[in-house]
């Protein structure tokens, strides 16, 4: 699948199990899908989406044994800022993500989490938003639930208020999340890097 410019996502092998730490810090173990995202020209990149075996579910760009000649900003993201995979508060069939896109300072990718959803629309690339939210069960909202929060319209975003967006997607789609992983937290740093356009359509 086509996610932006020329680089494409397609699912890779199931890995049986493996070691590391979770979210919250506890040692774990847990099966991870690979994801692959590919670039004409580029070394490979892989996401994880692992299930820990306490229960907790995360998304990360995965650190291959070789790591192969890649600009320090990409390289400083392999195994940082994981986006964790919950259950929508008070629902048991939609899991959610935080929509927290990330930044570089310098060589070390952060995120930012209070944006207005104008702002959201524009680091992730308002079309690709509303592709996104436009797929069954998907909806972005505000993550507090705080009813004097203006909508979070991908149609017509806010720009009043700073908060912090959530999105939700059915618990049977595997997909979504790591859509919505990549641009949030990969496709950043590589237009960073210069590896894609600076501009998000």
């Amino acid at each position: 699948m086509r996610l932006v410019d020329d680089l494409t996502l397609e699912r890779g092998t199931s890995l049986q199990e493996k070691p590391g730490t979770t979210c919250t810090g506890v040692p774990a173990k847990g099966p991870a899908v690979e994801w692959e995202l590919r670039l004409p020209g580029r070394p490979l990149l892989t996401v994880h989406d692992t299930r820990w075996d306490n229960g907790e579910r995360d998304l990360v760009l995965y650190q291959p044994t070789v790591v192969p000649e890649i600009p320090a900003a990409l390289s400083n993201l392999h195994n940082r800022l994981r986006v964790g995979i919950a259950r929508a508060p008070g629902n048991t069939t939609t899991l959610r993500i935080m929509a927290f896109p990330a930044w570089v300072d310098g060589e070390r990718p952060r995120i930012k989490k209070s944006l207005t959803t104008a702002q959201l629309a524009a680091k992730y690339g308002l079309q690709q938003l509303r592709d996104l939210t436009a797929r069954p069960g998907v909806a972005l909202h505000s993550a507090g639930g705080h009813v004097d929060v203006p909508g979070c319209d991908v149609d017509d975003p806010q720009d009043e208020i700073r908060i912090q967006h959530a999105l939700s997607f059915p618990a049977e789609d595997d997909e979504t999340p790591v859509i919505a992983f990549t641009h949030l937290r990969v496709v950043p740093v590589l237009r960073h890097v210069g590896w894609l356009s600076m501009v998000a359509v």
